[in-house]
């Protein structure tokens, strides 16, 4: 029995609370330096007769974040496994909030030659390198702390995280962008998205200091069980997972379809559409807010009917609404585009963007847990950020069909996902302990029910 207000109870809505800020402050780092990238970056680091090669060479720079998550994954899983999840977020936190920081700080390419996109080169590798561990990191952190019963969603605030520090990313810079003289803009403006960051660093190390280590870690190195290579553990015992987090994680393809492609296909002129470019800045906006009411609501509901479902629901519906956008886009009705991308990503996608911070890490034993899911996760998505170029290649401009090609292979690769969900055996009945065990026998479901009930009520132990 424990009190409401307790440390064991608080416990679940620090960590909860820390995985949220944590997520928020990486992803927004994240997506800023995707919007300068666009904006500015070009004029300022890559200045070029060609406009074209300084657009691309930038927009680049933004891909070699994805380049560096999968050894970010390897290096800091490990740390989380050997060390501790606590000491892993802060130092993803660091690490993401200082390399911000000092890309708002740096000299342009007029002040200091070919240095300066070569160090913005390697600011973004650090920024990769440290965002491969936050979600892998926090999920496992806020699932060991949760309540009986009530992983899915407590775990589910790390990507509410997520899709809060995308919209704080478009809420901080599009005002900047849009009111602020151009000639300001490109001089100095663009550096306070960057600079405001070691406010939120600030904010969430003292959140992430008040969060005890997990029950399930202090155990296992208290046992002495701490493995001296979970990497390799991972891959000798639980490599099917693995395996199946990888084509799980190919949902990511959703986004890509309705943010990158989608957004190109509507509004560059090769493809003869026409759509403003205004309007598309709207989506992952509009996308993000809804995603942010939707999620918790998911991860509850994921503790009272599986994991399994919502991941499998989702992914097949939000291949199949992916159709229905592209065709929207192609017929040039703005209103339909727009409120099937906010269905198809702010909506339906949720069914698994809710449930895997809660349902990857319990696939895995509490001694390589973060390793195999930050790897596994990774290599996913890593792979998803192949998909532009592979859509664009298979539908460039001028060419039929561009709605049935590009919505077949996003079905293909969200049906690919939902085959790994329903392949994967049921977690969310098991306790912690028998976690990661594949001959471990779920809670009956009356008596999880009413334990559950009773968690709710904050009358049993986690």
């Amino acid at each position: 029995m424990t009190s409401a207000g307790s440390p064991k109870t608080r416990q679940p809505k620090i960590a909860a609370a820390s995985a949220w800020i944590g997520s928020a402050l990486e992803y927004y780092d994240f997506f800023i330096y995707a919007t300068a990238a666009s904006l500015v970056f070009p004029q300022i680091f890559f200045p070029s007769q060609n406009p074209t090669v300084a657009i691309v060479a930038s927009l680049a720079t933004y891909g070699v974040g994805y380049v560096a998550r999968p050894i970010g994954a390897f290096v800091l899983g490990h740390w989380g496994d050997t060390h501790g999840r606590k000491n892993v977020l802060v130092l993803c936190l660091f690490l993401m909030g200082i390399s911000t920081m000092l890309v708002g700080l740096l000299p342009t390419y007029e002040q200091f030659g070919i240095w300066a996109p070569i160090l913005l080169v390697g600011l973004r590798l650090i920024q990769g390198f440290a965002v491969a561990g936050e979600i892998s990191g926090a999920s496992s952190m806020v699932l060991e702390h949760a309540p009986f019963g009530r992983r899915g969603f407590f775990a589910s605030f790390t990507l509410q995280g997520v899709q809060a520090g995308q919209i704080l990313a478009a809420a901080v810079f599009l005002p900047i962008a849009a009111y602020m003289a151009k000639e300001d803009f490109i001089l100095w403006g663009w550096r306070i998205p960057f600079l405001l960051s070691f406010f939120v660093v600030i904010v969430g190390y003292f959140i992430r200091r008040e969060v005890e280590e997990t029950p399930a870690f202090a155990e296992e190195s208290e046992q002495g069980a701490l493995p001296k290579a979970p990497i390799i553990q991972a891959f000798k015992t639980s490599w099917s997972d693995m395996l199946r987090v990888v084509c799980m994680a190919l949902m990511n393809v959703i986004p890509v379809v309705a943010t990158i492609f989608g957004a190109a296909y509507a509004v560059q002129p090769a493809y003869g559409v026409g759509f403003k470019p205004d309007v598309y800045l709207w989506i992952p906006v509009l996308g993000n807010i809804a995603a942010v009411l939707v999620i918790p609501l998911v991860g509850n509901l994921s503790d009272k009917i599986g994991r399994r479902p919502p991941i499998i629901v989702g992914a097949l519906c939000s291949g199949l609404l992916a159709f229905g956008y592209l065709y929207a886009i192609s017929i040039r009705n703005v209103p339909m585009a727009i409120a099937l991308s906010i269905l198809m990503w702010g909506i339906v996608y949720q069914g698994y963007n809710a449930v895997f911070p809660s349902f990857y890490p319990e696939l895995f034993q509490t001694r390589y847990r973060v390793s195999a899911m930050a790897i596994s996760q990774n290599i996913g998505t890593t792979i998803t950020a192949l998909l532009p170029a592979l859509f664009a290649t298979v539908a460039p401009p001028g060419s039929a069909n561009v709605p049935l090609t590009v919505g077949a292979i996003a079905f293909a690769i969200t049906a690919v996902a939902a085959i790994a969900a329903f392949s994967a055996r049921e977690t969310y009945r098991l306790p912690v302990s028998d976690l990661g065990n594949p001959s471990a026998a779920p809670m009956a479901k009356p008596d999880y029910d009413r334990l559950r009930s009773a968690s709710l009520s904050g009358a049993a132990p986690a």
